[in-house]
């Protein structure tokens, strides 16, 4: 329940990514701004110009109207600059994307958001010249924010937050050509943890991490704040009505199975494809029972492997989608499907999955993500065992069709409703002012 007996207190969001930007990225800071102030919280977002990005979703921007919540934008910095006034650009071919970002790492550290760190440090202290703030949560990627935030507690002397939603030094595609740039990020790391009133992660195995490499913090330093879903965005789905998959050719309804997100780095849609060629290869009679769905960026190369596995007939590809209609797609699904190669991401959209409660499939390795993932009653494999993936849809297509599929159960629903998931993070930052 919201804490309507606390005063209400300003509090300063640094966050690079938000909307109308698009993307899974923008969602954790999205929701935490929106439902603030019901626990006596008045958010300030410092953020960028939305230019330059690879989706734009006006519809999240709605979602603060009407609620007390203040957002400030300064010119965007980094390659956004070189893109001129376009709103949205298209996301390169992988191999491009990770060259880009080989060399980003290698000219700018922490990363190429670093140019922003001036402009938002003077708009932050106008800002507290106007109405000061009581506290300020730094949220990252980019771990620019993180060094903003600790040029701002230094000069304004306000309780400091850092949110990692991804790990910093250990960040699983984060590239360093040589010693000496580890060793620069790794100190800047460490300056920001000091400068820092408390972290918040959003799962163990970051914390874990962050402590091991800076003694100085104690497990009481940092709390974790898992991902998680909006509740208000599945009443809205639910109460437009989601779309039906339609008839499969011998009259039987074809279990849907979705993904929604990109792919970029390991995080690729080969292995389930194999998966599902090689089902239909054994038996041609599951042809036309099964629809794979793509929600999200699917770029060329991956829609050739679709061909190169003759899936044309079975799958299809909705693109980027405004957030609402993504969920409408989650909900009118059977099966929902993921995949991560590392043991430290949160990808957003496995809580969204609990939230359309539905069943899971994930393409993961042991770690916490599968925990989370079995914890809701799906199913885990290897990220790159197309036999597993085989086995899995041909056991969900059994149960789709006897009317046996079942989703989370509501006690693991519950724990992650992004409302009472703010409340957590409000009920922390009031700790920082307890005597």
């Amino acid at each position: 329940m919201p804490f309507q007996s606390i005063p209400q207190r300003r509090v300063l969001v640094i966050a690079y990514y938000f909307p109308p930007m698009g993307l899974s990225g923008v969602q954790r800071t999205l929701k935490f701004v929106k439902y603030l102030p019901d626990f006596g919280w008045l958010p300030t977002v410092l953020t960028v110009d939305p230019r330059g990005y690879f989706a734009k979703d006006e519809s999240l921007l709605a979602e603060l109207e009407g609620r007390s919540v203040t957002v400030v934008r300064t010119p965007h910095s980094g390659p956004a600059r070189l893109t001129g006034k376009r709103d949205v650009v298209e996301i390169p071919a992988e191999w491009m994307r990770k060259m880009l970002s080989r060399l980003s790492d290698t000219f700018f550290i922490p990363d190429n958001k670093i140019g922003w760190r001036r402009k938002a440090v003077a708009r932050a202290l106008a800002l507290h010249r106007e109405t000061p703030f009581d506290m300020i949560f730094a949220t990252a990627p980019p771990f620019t924010s993180f060094l903003i935030g600790r040029d701002l507690k230094r000069k304004i002397d306000r309780p400091l937050v850092l949110d990692y939603r991804d790990p910093w030094v250990d960040y699983p595609f984060k590239f360093y050509p040589t010693p000496l740039h580890r060793l620069v990020n790794v100190r800047m790391e460490r300056k920001a943890l000091r400068a820092s009133s408390h972290i918040v992660t959003t799962n163990r195995r970051v914390k874990e991490q962050i402590l091991r490499r800076h003694r100085f913090l104690t497990y009481h330093d940092i709390d974790i704040i898992s991902q998680g879903f909006d509740p208000a965005d599945f009443a809205a789905a639910l109460s437009s009505g989601p779309k039906k998959p339609a008839p499969a050719p011998q009259g039987e309804r074809r279990m849907r199975i979705t993904y929604a997100g990109v792919f970029w780095e390991d995080r690729i849609p080969d292995y389930f494809l194999q998966g599902l060629h090689d089902l239909f290869a054994e038996k041609p009679r599951l042809r036309g029972r099964i629809e794979a769905v793509f929600v999200g960026k699917f770029r060329d190369e991956n829609m050739k492997i679709v061909s190169r596995l003759g899936l044309q007939d079975c799958v299809r590809v909705l693109g980027y989608l405004p957030h609402g209609d993504c969920i409408k797609e989650l909900c009118a699904s059977d099966v929902l499907w993921m995949t991560v190669g590392d043991d430290v991401g949160s990808p957003g959209k496995v809580y969204e999955y609990i939230g359309a409660r539905k069943p899971i499939l994930g393409l993961v390795p042991d770690g916490y993500l599968k925990t989370t993932i079995l914890e809701a009653g799906g199913t885990a494999v290897p990220p790159t065992d197309a036999g597993g993936v085989k086995r899995a849809l041909e056991e969900f297509l059994m149960l789709h069709e006897k009317r046996q599929l079942k989703g989370p159960g509501e006690d693991v629903v519950e724990k992650y409703d992004r409302v009472a998931l703010t409340g957590a993070l409000a009920k922390l930052f009031e700790s920082l002012f307890e005597p």
